[in-house]
């Protein structure tokens, strides 16, 4: 088993999009429906009318403007270019029609398989030097072996029972992480029932202390977060829409991704992860409207 690092890894070239080495198949291989987050409708496998000839976007410096608040939220975890330079060795779905179908086939699955190192590279440095991290260093291990597989082999696998085989290791390292602030007092002024699979749409939980919570799979699309203390809280999942994460404390926040972090609105308190880029669209006077 390799040594796994940081570096090498969590939130570094192979699990972060860099779209330079991408043939843009966030714009071709998947489907967006016209709605806030998209302006118009696009068919899976049919380039976005904003994708030029180089791959690159024409309008990327004025997507939210012009409606495209989804694209600037999606992250592919490296799955983009894992796909362009390794699966398919350079070769872009323009060379050829059996390229083409079979890269757009492939690109949700290794995206998919890359989200689950993501969850499981933070399960890694949840458990530290108090657990036994060899399990999940194993798991981690095989799911990397997997996203560098053939595109047939990839095209046949059954991405739902990796992450079931998962599961349980992530569980266990969040409520192993958790159990540190288990004797946390919860604020008394949350009347809603808190737990996995909450729904919470438009929630008041202003200055909530939400630590040592597992939230994951819950709604919190337009909730007020701001605020909140959510250390050690488990978000795997949640949906943080529009949520408002004005002065929350996310630092410590077990299983956040970017894509959370970036579809919520926050501001120059908000405090995030080490590793995470604070929204450019978080801007004073902006943050807090509706």
């Amino acid at each position: 088993m390799r040594e796994r690092t940081r570096v090498e890894l969590g939130r570094r070239e192979d699990l972060g999009a860099d779209c330079a080495r991408c043939f843009g198949l966030c714009c071709v291989a998947l489907a967006f429906a016209r709605s806030a987050d998209f302006p118009f409708d696009k068919a899976a496998g049919d380039p976005c009318e904003n994708l030029d000839e180089h791959d690159a976007c024409r309008v990327h410096a004025e997507l939210r403007p012009r409606g495209f608040a989804g694209c600037t939220v999606f992250d592919c975890f490296g799955a983009g270019q894992k796909v362009s330079q390794h699966t398919f060795a350079g070769r872009s779905w323009r060379d050829d029609p059996a390229t083409r179908d079979a890269m757009f086939a492939t690109f949700p699955i290794v995206r998919r398989l890359h989200e689950l190192l993501w969850y499981l590279d933070q399960a890694i440095g949840l458990v530290g030097d108090a657990g036994d991290p060899a399990p999940l260093l194993a798991r981690f291990d095989h799911v990397s072996a997997l996203s560098r597989e053939r595109p047939d082999t990839l095209m046949s696998l059954d991405v739902d029972a990796e992450y079931a085989a998962a599961r349980p290791l992530l569980l266990r390292a969040s409520e192993d992480a958790r159990r540190v602030v288990a004797g946390a007092r919860r604020d008394r002024g949350v009347r809603r029932r808190l737990g996995p699979g909450s729904d919470l749409m438009g929630a008041a939980l202003s200055g909530a202390d939400l630590r040592g919570l597992s939230l994951r799979g819950s709604l919190l699309i337009g909730a007020d977060l701001s605020g909140a203390r959510l250390s050690h809280c488990d978000l795997l999942g949640v949906d943080l829409r529009n949520a408002n994460l004005a002065g929350a404390d996310l630092s410590g926040a077990i299983y956040l991704t970017q894509m959370q972090v970036t579809s919520g609105r926050g501001d120059d308190r908000t405090l995030l992860p080490r590793g995470f880029v604070r929204p450019s669209h978080w801007s004073a006077g902006e943050q807090n409207r509706p």
